[in-house]
């Protein structure tokens, strides 16, 4: 069983930047893929970024690119999703998720990951 807490958002006007935390429990968490969703109000669930456990490949929601950075640190069982440039439609509650197998679906189909954080709330002003 993994618990997965994401800390970092926050308020901040656009064009800002935010870093977000996602710290995991378990001994295990360099044997997971790691990803970034969020859900803007009155939206469904969307991918925005994943990386592998090694951290060698990473994959982005095109909206994102250039902007975001998806790292991970398995010393510190911690992925981080760092946004800049942040605009008004990235505000969301963002979510880290952690998958043990990867398949089919992994980055970007939610019924891949087996476990999810609670979320984060990011609101960009405009």
């Amino acid at each position: 069983q993994v618990q997965l807490v994401e800390s970092g958002g926050g308020l901040v006007q656009a064009g800002g930047s935010l870093r977000l935390s996602c710290a995991a429990s378990g001994r295990t968490f360099s044997t997971y893929a790691m990803g970034w969703f969020r859900r803007a109000p009155g939206k469904e669930r969307e991918f925005v970024a994943a990386i592998s456990s090694s951290g060698g490949s990473r994959y982005y929601e095109d909206s994102v690119k250039g902007r975001f950075i998806i790292s991970r640190d398995n010393a510190k069982n911690t992925v981080y999703l760092e946004m800049n440039n942040l605009k008004p439609e990235d505000t969301a509650v963002y979510y880290c998720a952690a998958d043990e197998s990867v398949g089919r679906g992994w980055p970007r189909r939610e019924s891949e990951y087996d476990y999810w954080g609670q979320g984060t709330q990011v609101t960009v002003s405009s």
